[in-house]
């Protein structure tokens, strides 16, 4: 049998090359490309190893976590031992998730197998199992693509997520209790005191704002405080705010008795603070219900959660 053994070090070095980089991208480092490619260099030695005396060193579990140290060592450095240590068990995650879903790929499309005398016996020619070649050219490239493509969307729900905190509104002696998104890009201030707007959901608006005064949302140019009780009446204002890629509109904001975000480290109570009204839902999914001022986090009365 001839083993063209150049074809299957220049496939494990680019396979190495790809694992390295998909490394360096879950774990954001910015490693120069030359050392991914002396990383995937001495991984791809190791095929030529399996042919010399020292198979046995290199085979044992000892030996391949040794030379998975320095395969990660070549290709990011040692800064620190955590790390380093973060690095290589990434390593070791990418490795076992490609490589579990090309062994899954090729059993998937596997259909060459046989039961001869109640025993399995697979066929294959000379040349080796056409579906194995297959899961190594097309498969690798297809799920290595699918991993980072993932990582990447795993990432961006962890950062939603991370700002998602839990809000209790006081309004009038009414509490209700939402989901708020803390958006930076929220810079609405109340013109003349200068305080920050928050916007809260229409639909949350009405179980602590009366109907009267939700319902001139949309005609705030004439709104009417005939029929709003002085109380309610003293908490309003109407803000002038400009939406991307409109004109000047007009905000319905209420002051509340007290605002409080609850985070994992820390509770923030605020009352120097307007809610606008928003005109519509602001999440179709109702992953959050109100958008927050991000000033309402650092001007605000912090206590220990």
């Amino acid at each position: 049998m001839t083993v063209y053994l150049d074809v299957i070090w220049l496939l494990n070095f680019f396979f190495d090359a790809l694992l390295l980089l998909l490394t360096s991208l879950v774990v954001k480092r910015k490693v120069n490309k030359w050392r991914i490619l002396l990383g995937a260099f001495i991984g791809s030695l190791i095929v030529l190893f399996y042919f010399t005396p020292v198979v046995s060193i290199v085979a044992h579990p000892v030996g391949k976590l040794f030379y998975s140290i320095i395969i990660v060592y070549a290709a990011f450095g040692f800064l620190k031992f955590r790390y380093f240590l973060k690095n290589l068990i990434t390593f070791y995650f990418i490795t076992f998730m490609i490589g579990g879903g090309m062994l899954g790929l090729h059993y998937y499309f596997q259909t060459d197998i046989a039961i001869v005398k109640s025993v399995i016996a697979t066929k294959t020619s000379g040349f080796g199992d056409p579906v194995s070649w297959i899961t190594v050219v097309v498969g690798f490239p297809l799920v290595w693509y699918f991993s980072k493509m993932n990582m990447e969307e795993i990432e961006m729900t962890k950062i939603h997520y991370e700002q998602i905190v839990d809000v209790h509104i006081t309004i009038n002696e009414k509490k209700i209790l939402v989901k708020g998104l803390i958006d930076s890009g929220n810079q609405l201030y109340d013109p003349i005191t200068q305080t920050p707007v928050m916007i809260l959901d229409y639909e949350k608006a009405l179980e602590c704002v009366p109907q009267s005064v939700i319902t001139q949302i949309n005609q705030l140019e004439t709104f009417n405080f005939d029929n709003i009780d002085l109380k309610w009446a003293k908490r309003i204002r109407i803000i002038p705010f400009r939406g991307v890629g409109s004109d000047h509109q007009l905000l319905l904001a209420i002051r509340p008795d007290e605002v409080c975000i609850l985070t994992n480290e820390k509770e923030i109570r605020t009352k120097k603070v307007f809610i606008g009204i928003s005109h519509s839902v602001l999440s179709s999914s109702e992953d959050y219900n109100c958008i927050l001022h991000p000033r309402m986090l650092t001007h605000s009365n912090h206590q220990s959660a």
